[in-house]
């Protein structure tokens, strides 16, 4: 009876305990829960301070010109305007140049995934003469701004015949002297045991680069094809120089040919870099999950 009595008091005890935990855990997340809430109260501030941008824009869109240049601000259209959006259609070739767009950005991204990914593990894994004085060389365009070779740039592109159209557009940025650089750390950063377990089992180099190395690299590939996309999408410097024709121009050119009117109607003009930006944000929201591990992976900011 003495042990059964003693089991019971040790089992009461633990159980209270138990209890006791629970109570003291529950309130230690009470306590918590009054700074999570103040962090996501602080988040939420500034994720609204960050799109206030983007909503003024969506808000000039459809508002009448003389709203836009009000002294006074006018938060709200008193009648929403949606033929600013119609009017964009008929003051540039809208279609032609979002075509120009998307054409450039692919065959830039496609080239400069394969070209910047082939250099890049050139550079970090083989040996070849004069590896370093050619990486030295490739690294240095880092060092030139892109304006300092545009005169160059352009009388190639002249003497090929390549004013105002697509190759013309396309031929400076297929290949990226940072791309290269991002493929080549990534490359580098990778462990040589697996190439070794690979030249053991007998695959070639090239064999080694498509099956083992290159699926490796798809965050820092990932990383590469997000900030050509957007390089390539938003470049006016190059087209501005090169195309005359406003059916061939890019997006971003075609905004600043509009913008360069006497008269500027400022709705349609946020209206058409609203249009402009949708094909991008889009593209944003639908691979977020792996734009965002993309970035995070390769440690690209």
């Amino acid at each position: 009876m003495t042990e059964v009595s003693a089991s019971a008091r040790g089992t009461a005890l633990r159980s209270t305990d138990v209890a006791s935990a629970g109570i003291r855990s529950r309130q230690r997340s009470r306590s918590r829960r009054p700074s999570h809430v103040w962090i996501h109260v602080i988040l939420a501030i500034g994720g609204l301070i960050m799109a206030l941008p983007f909503l003024w824009q969506i808000i000039m869109s459809l508002s009448t010109n003389a709203e836009v240049q009000s002294v006074t601000p006018v938060f709200w259209p008193a009648h929403l305007q949606w033929g600013n959006y119609v009017q964009v259609f008929e003051r540039m070739p809208f279609l032609s140049q979002l075509r120009t767009s998307v054409v450039i950005t692919v065959i830039r991204t496609f080239a400069q995934i394969v070209l910047c990914t082939l250099a890049g593990y050139a550079f970090a894994r083989m040996r070849f003469p004069f590896k370093g004085v050619l990486l030295g060389i490739v690294l240095s365009i880092l060092l030139v701004p892109s304006q300092a070779y545009l005169i160059s740039q352009y009388q190639i592109v002249q003497s090929l015949g390549w004013l105002n159209t697509v190759l013309g557009l396309v031929a400076p940025g297929l290949f990226s002297a940072f791309g290269t650089f991002l493929m080549r750390t990534a490359f580098i950063n990778m462990p040589r045991e697996l190439e070794e377990a690979a030249r053991i089992d007998g695959a070639n180099p090239i064999q080694i680069f498509w099956r083992v190395m290159l699926p490796l690299a798809r965050p820092s590939i990932s990383a590469l094809a997000i900030t050509t996309v957007l390089f390539s999408w938003n470049e006016l410097l190059w087209p501005l120089v090169v195309s005359t024709d406003s059916s061939q121009m890019p997006l971003a050119a075609g905004l600043a040919t509009i913008a360069g009117d006497v008269t500027i109607n400022y709705p349609v003009l946020m209206a058409a870099s609203l249009l402009a930006m949708a094909p991008v944000l889009i593209a944003f929201i639908v691979m977020q999950r792996r734009v965002i591990d993309g970035l995070a992976t390769s440690g690209l900011k």
